[in-house]
C-alpha cells in the first residue's frame, strides 16, 4: 500500500493538471469571439453590417442615422493618404472632418448633419446608396479626390441641397439626372469628369444659377432650351459639343454674365440674337469652327469685359486666327449660314461713312473781277458816318487807328491780304472791328466767309490797304459790292483813295477761329445803320 506521502504528491498532480485543462478549454471557447472582433475591425466593407450603438449616445435619431451613413462611406474608402477620415470614430458625427452640424430648417432645436466638404482631400472610394439617408444637408463638396463610379440613385432624397460639387473626380456614366430632381439645388459643378452622352434638355429649365460642365465626355448638340437658362453662369468647354449655337440664346439676355464654350466642335454662323446679351461680361467661343461674319450689333455689348473668337474660321482681319491653309477654303467660299438653321445669310456691306461736311464757302472762289466795284465802295467806306452808333468801339479803334495811317507799310504785306484790315483808320469810325487793324496779316491768312450781314465791314476795310490787295478784292467782293455800295459819300474816301479794292475782303466780318482770337471787336452786325 502506497505511503500516505506518495498519496498526496498523485493527489497534487492531478490537481494541476485539472486546472491546465480547464484553462485551455476556456481559451478555446473564448477564440471564436475573438476572431469576430478582428473581422469586425477589419477593411473588409460590408454592407449588410449594422454596429449595434447604443441609441443613448446620441442627442437624436438623425445624429444617429448620420453616424450609421458616415461608418458605411468609410467602409467604401480604400485610400485616404492624408488620414482626412481617421477621426470619423464614435457617437460624436459633428466632430468628423469634413461634417458640418447646424440647427435643422424646420426644427431650431434639432441638430442635424447639415453639410459634407471633403475638398482636396485626395480621397479614392466610390459613394455609396446610404449617402442618400443625409436628407438634412444643403451641400456636398467632393471636388479634387478620386471618387468613382456613378452618382447613386438615392441622390433624390437630398430635398435640402443646394450646392453640389463633384468637380475634379472620376465619376463616369451619363448626365446624372437624378439631380434634376433636386428642388431647391442651384449651383452644379460637374467639371473634370468622365461623363458622356447628351444634355437633358430639362437642365437649361431648372432654376439654376450656376452650370459647370466643362472637360468632360459630353458629345451632343446644345438643347434649344439653352435660352430659357436663369443661370448667370454657364460653361461647356472642351467637350465635343457639335452643331450650331441656339438662337434662343437670346433669351438669356439680362440675366447671363459669363458664357464660355471654347474647345468643342461648334460650327455655323453666330445667331444674331447674341448682340443681345447686354449684361454678358465674358464670351468665349474660341477653339471651335464657327464661320462667317459676327452678327451686326456686336459693338453695343457695353457690358463686355472678355471676348474670345480665337481659332475659328471667321471672316475677319484678325491674325492667326487659323493657318493659311485652313482657312483659304473657308474663306473664297460663300458662307451658306442658313445651313443647319444657325442663321440667315447676311450681306456684307461696306460702312457708309457720313457725307463730308458742305465746304464753308470761300471768299477766293468768288474771285471774280469785280475788283472795281470795290474801287466804288472804297470812295463809300469814308461813309463812316453811320458808325455813329458805335461810337465807343470806334474810340477804342481809333487808338489803333493813328498807328494805321502810316499804315502804308503794312501796304508792303501785299502779299497776304491781311493788310487791308490793318491799315484802315476809317474802320474805327464805321466799325467796332477797328481792333482788326492791330492783327492785319492773320486777317489775310484766314480768309473769312461773306456773310450778307459783312456789307458794312467792307467800307471800314476798304479804306485800308487798296493798292497792296487788288487782287484780294476781286476775291472777296463777290458778296460786299451791294453793301458798299450803300454807304457812298464817306469824307474819308480821300485817306484811302488807293485801298478801293480792300472793300471786297472783310465784307463777312466772320473771321477764322484763329483770327477771331486776334480780334476784340463785335461782328459786322453791329452797325445799325447797315
Amino acid at each position: 500500500m502506497a505511503s500516505p506521502q506518495k498519496m498526496m504528491s498523485l493527489g497534487c498532480f492531478l490537481l494541476l493538471s485539472l486546472l491546465a485543462f480547464s484553462s485551455c478549454s476556456h481559451g478555446a471557447a473564448d477564440s471564436p469571439i475573438r476572431n469576430r472582433r478582428i473581422l469586425h475591425f477589419s477593411d473588409d466593407p460590408s454592407k449588410d453590417y449594422k454596429p449595434f450603438v447604443d441609441d443613448s449616445t446620441f442627442a437624436n435619431s438623425k445624429l444617429k442615422q448620420a453616424y450609421e451613413v458616415l461608418q458605411a462611406w468609410k467602409s467604401t474608402i480604400y485610400s485616404d493618404p492624408q488620414n482626412f477620415t481617421s477621426n470619423w470614430v464614435g457617437h460624436d458625427v459633428c466632430a468628423y472632418n469634413g461634417i458640418v452640424c447646424a440647427p435643422a430648417p424646420y426644427n431650431a432645436s434639432l441638430t442635424v448633419v447639415a453639410g459634407v466638404d471633403l475638398n482636396h482631400a485626395d480621397i479614392a472610394g466610390h459613394l455609396p446608396d446610404e449617402l442618400g439617408n443625409l436628407s438634412d444637408i444643403t451641400l456636398l463638396h467632393l471636388n479634387s479626390n478620386r471618387f468613382c463610379g456613378i452618382v447613386p440613385e438615392s441622390f433624390m432624397n437630398l430635398k435640402l441641397l443646394y450646392e453640389l460639387d463633384l468637380s475634379n473626380n472620376r465619376f463616369v456614366g451619363p448626365f446624372p439626372e437624378v439631380v434634376l430632381g433636386l428642388p431647391d439645388l442651384k449651383y452644379l459643378d460637374l467639371r473634370f469628369n468622365d461623363f458622356e452622352g447628351a444634355l437633358p434638355p430639362e437642365l437649361f429649365t431648372k432654376d439654376l444659377d450656376a452650370i459647370f460642365l466643362n472637360n468632360n465626355r459630353f458629345h451632343s448638340t446644345i438643347p434649344e432650351t439653352l435660352g430659357k437658362s436663369p443661370a448667370s453662369v454657364i460653361v461647356l468647354s472642351n467637350n465635343k459639343f457639335s452643331g450650331c449655337l441656339p438662337s434662343s440664346i437670346g433669351g438669356m439676355a439680362g440675366r447671363l454674365e459669363e458664357l464660355l464654350l471654347s474647345g468643342n466642335d461648334l460650327s455655323g454662323c453666330l445667331p444674331e440674337e447674341v448682340s443681345m446679351l447686354n449684361t454678358t461680361t465674358v464670351f468665349d467661343l474660341s477653339q471651335n469652327k464657327f464661320t462667317g461674319d459676327l452678327p451686326r450689333g456686336m459693338e453695343y455689348l457695353q457690358s463686355l469685359e472678355v471676348i474670345n473668337i480665337e481659332g475659328n474660321e471667321f471672316r475677319s482681319r484678325e491674325r492667326q486666327q487659323r493657318d493659311q491653309d485652313v482657312c483659304r477654303k473657308a474663306l473664297s467660299e460663300k458662307v451658306d449660314c442658313s445651313a443647319g438653321n444657325c442663321r440667315r445669310p447676311v450681306k456684307r456691306e461696306e460702312p457708309k461713312l457720313p457725307p463730308p461736311p458742305a465746304p464753308r464757302p470761300q471768299p477766293p472762289k468768288p474771285q471774280p473781277a469785280p475788283a472795281p466795284k470795290p474801287m466804288p465802295y472804297f470812295a463809300p467806306a469814308p461813309t463812316p458816318t453811320a458808325s455813329k452808333p458805335l461810337p465807343a468801339p470806334a474810340p477804342i479803334t481809333f487808338k489803333p487807328s493813328p498807328v494805321p495811317v502810316p499804315a502804308p507799310a503794312p501796304i508792303t504785306f501785299k502779299p497776304a491780304p491781311v493788310p487791308v484790315p490793318s491799315p484802315e483808320p476809317v474802320i474805327p469810325e464805321l466799325w467796332p472791328e477797328p481792333a482788326l487793324a492791330p492783327a492785319p496779316a492773320p486777317v489775310y491768312q484766314s480768309p473769312p466767309p461773306p456773310p450778307a450781314q459783312s456789307p458794312p465791314p467792307p467800307p471800314v476795310f476798304s479804306p485800308p490797304p487798296p493798292a497792296q490787295s487788288p487782287p484780294p478784292p476781286p476775291v472777296f467782293s463777290p458778296p460786299p459790292p451791294p453793301p458798299r455800295v450803300l454807304p457812298p459819300a464817306p469824307a474819308p474816301a480821300p485817306q484811302v483813295p488807293k485801298e478801293t479794292t480792300i472793300p471786297f475782303t472783310f465784307e463777312p466780318f466772320q473771321l477764322p477761329p484763329n483770327l477771331g482770337a486776334h480780334y476784340v471787336s463785335p461782328p459786322p452786325p453791329a452797325i445799325p445803320g447797315y
